[in-house]
């Protein structure tokens, strides 16, 4: 079995990915570099300003579909949801986490938001991108999680008991 975790960036899904992986004695794939690769980098926003919104997420859909593995927590891009080829093949890996977090919160942990890789159109606020997503994130998701708990390691607690996993 497989888990990933989607929610915005920031969310924590590498964070809580590693700890829950380690936790289940699971493998952690972190997507973004698979598409920087793919793309020819040499970063996650090189490759965004280069492709444009449109292309990266096709590209995106693309690497997200080719993924095969077993016993691995995935943490796809925050876009990763937004084209339904790469948002089934998620699905078909495993249950899918949304790791759930309020756009306050979210703003004060994205401190890099210009070079992070966000598909942040111009004029587009991060709240603005938080209720475009959010119904998407919903639609896929099997179980959704407040990611806004003390520690990281409680976020993963909370979805190993969601999972029935401990």
């Amino acid at each position: 079995m497989n888990i990933t975790l989607i929610g915005m960036p920031g969310s924590g899904k590498s964070t809580v990915g590693r700890i829950l992986a380690r936790e289940l004695g699971y493998s952690f794939l972190d997507v973004d570099p698979l598409i920087t690769a793919a793309c020819g980098g040499p970063t996650l926003q090189a490759v965004l300003d280069r492709l444009g919104t449109e292309v990266f997420l096709d590209k995106e859909a693309e690497v997200v579909s080719s993924l095969s593995c077993e016993n691995t927590v995935l943490a796809p891009g925050g876009s990763a949801v937004l084209r339904e080829k790469g948002a089934l093949h998620l699905k078909s890996l495993g249950p899918v986490v949304y790791l759930e977090l309020p756009g306050s919160i979210l703003e004060k942990r994205l401190w890099n938001l210009k070079t992070r890789g966000v598909t942040l159109a111009p004029g587009q606020t991060l709240q603005d991108l938080c209720d475009q997503r959010r119904p998407y994130y919903e639609k896929y998701a099997d179980y959704t999680i407040n990611a806004h708990l003390p520690r990281p390691q409680d976020t993963a607690a909370a979805i190993l008991r969601a999972l029935n996993l401990r």
